[in-house]
């Protein structure tokens, strides 16, 4: 049973038009993820872009992915990722076991995450993984214009309150089976904590992309 990579890329971004494919030194996005499954091959076996854009489709190509063209009813803004994973599952025909999901908007990732997180996930014999790290940001509420703490108390130091986490995007790997069920992240998922600044790259908007391209030029490209 194989291991593949799908990374959905649909071409109707509002926020940052064309952001999958949009230049960071001088590649597309969409390029980043698709090098990084490349460089994990002895884990992903097929490595498939879902989209419903040609452009994105023939840079796909280029970089040497598998296409698989996504449906119209599958690309609107409201559509859960899980779809077109599905998609993708139910086009192909070979046995899947695991899916490696990487977001062309998380372009950076560190060096040997998949191998680290992949022998986790083996290790725990879970049914899905995704990456998380810590937020060390004061929450709270505004009700009848009064600001109310959510995760800590007024005057308590940022070090000593309770840990949240946010789901930051950088790789989430799970049972095809599940996917088949419209899943991705199980009840048993096992949240892999990463403390690296690349997780706080997720592109949407301009000022996103801005950073990334930052953070590209200081810790990779250098």
């Amino acid at each position: 049973m194989k291991n593949i990579a799908i990374i959905p890329a649909r071409g109707g971004s509002k926020r940052l038009p064309q952001k999958n494919i949009k230049l960071l030194d001088g590649f597309p996005l969409l390029s980043f993820s698709i090098l990084f499954a490349q460089e994990n091959s002895e884990i992903i076996d097929e490595i498939y872009v879902s989209t419903d854009d040609e452009d994105i489709k023939n840079i796909a190509l280029k970089y040497g992915a598998k296409v698989i063209d996504r449906p119209l009813e599958l690309s609107g803004d409201l559509e859960p990722t899980v779809s077109a994973l599905k998609h993708v599952l139910q086009s192909i025909d070979c046995d899947v076991e695991n899916v490696i999901l990487l977001q062309a908007t998380n372009p950076i990732r560190p060096e040997n995450l998949l191998k680290q997180a992949f022998e986790i996930y083996q290790k725990q014999n879970c049914n899905s993984l995704f990456t998380v790290s810590r937020n060390y940001k004061k929450f709270g509420k505004i009700t009848d214009q009064k600001f109310i703490p959510y995760n800590y108390k007024i005057g308590q130091r940022s070090q000593d309150i309770d840990p949240l986490y946010f789901e930051n995007g950088l790789l989430y790997i799970t049972k095809a089976s599940l996917i088949l069920e419209d899943i991705i992240i199980s009840e048993d998922a096992f949240p892999l904590e990463i403390d690296h600044i690349f997780a706080n790259v997720d592109i949407d908007t301009q000022e996103d992309f801005d950073y990334a391209k930052y953070l590209y030029h200081k810790h990779i490209k250098t």
